[in-house]
């Protein structure tokens, strides 16, 4: 499984909606990611660019790509951006196989 850092903003509409009747978005978002067989690892508000982020744990991109265009299309966020996180692991596996590609940059001769 992958894990998935999204950062997101809800519409002034959505906030005045929270505002009106608080809710905890934790349980939608749990619902959201487990019907595609992932998981929510984490869930935070935020001052910022951004007015939240979560943590996710997906099959894989195209069950996260499914989750993020089912909340987007949604018209609660204003923005919604996933990131593919790597752990150590996988970043080290991917450090041995850069290591046998022979980059050459623009405008140098082979």
């Amino acid at each position: 499984m992958t894990f998935y850092l999204t950062r997101f903003s809800y519409t002034p509409a959505t906030w005045a909606k929270l505002i009106k009747n608080p809710e905890d978005r934790r349980t939608a978002a749990k619902a959201y990611i487990e019907a595609v067989g992932g998981k929510l690892h984490g869930f935070w508000y935020a001052f910022g660019d951004h007015d939240g982020y979560t943590l996710w744990e997906a099959p894989g991109d195209v069950a996260m790509a499914a989750t993020a265009l089912a909340i987007g299309s949604g018209g609660a966020v204003s923005s919604f951006e996933t990131t593919v996180l790597l752990t150590v692991e996988e970043t080290m596996a991917a450090l041995q196989k850069a290591s046998s590609i022979t980059y050459r940059p623009p405008g140098e001769r082979a």
